[in-house]
């Protein structure tokens, strides 16, 4: 959580809308008024992209249960586990972020996490008696961190070059778990789960 001393700004928020759709209700000024107008798109985009990463992972935190309890591999099943913990944290941090800008959690849907995980759910059903099965878990499930590498590592950026010192931190925090997750993923495929399914 931003401690009191420092200056909150407030980003343009985005009314949910049909999808498809996007509505932009009244923006909320920043403390700052030195602000470029480029900085002021950049700030709405930063809110924008915001909500996307946070409806993906809320699907993502119903996801994991559903992938550990598929795996074979008991390693495999920890590490979903494991991140399934992790992923309630992140979330938890995403929410600091909106109170910082004074506004409410609010999530706009991530199609790309959903296409993902509906892909990952066609290997569970596809694959559920076939050796195969984890090698497609632990593919799916790099998917799922290299979207959100990607999302935390621009969210960070644009951030801090808005000046946005308590988010860029929480995001960082995110970015450097998935990357650490994906690590570990990693080191699973290599030795054992690709070679069972070869």
């Amino acid at each position: 959580m931003a401690s009191s001393h420092v200056v909150h700004r407030t980003m343009s928020a985005f009314a949910m809308e049909p999808k498809g759709t996007m509505t932009k209700s009244p923006g909320i000024s920043f403390p700052n008024e030195d602000l470029t107008m480029a900085e002021r798109k950049l700030a709405d985009l930063f809110y924008d992209t915001l909500k996307d990463i946070y409806c993906a992972e809320r699907q993502i935190l119903k996801s994991l249960p559903k992938m550990a309890k598929a795996a074979h591999s008991e390693d495999l099943k920890t590490a979903f586990l494991a991140h399934s913990d992790e992923t309630e944290g992140q979330i938890e941090r995403l929410q600091q972020i909106f109170e910082i800008f004074g506004k409410r959690a609010q999530a706009k849907t991530c199609e790309a996490i959903r296409g993902i995980l509906e892909e990952d759910e066609e290997i569970i059903e596809n694959y559920k008696d076939s050796a195969a099965l984890d090698a497609g878990l632990l593919a799916a499930g790099q998917a799922v961190e290299h979207y959100e590498i990607s999302r935390y590592g621009t969210l960070k950026t644009w951030a801090t070059r808005l000046g946005l010192k308590d988010a860029a931190t929480l995001l960082d925090q995110n970015l450097k778990e998935e990357k650490k997750t994906d690590v570990l993923l990693s080191k699973l495929a290599e030795p054992s789960i690709n070679a069972e399914a070869a």
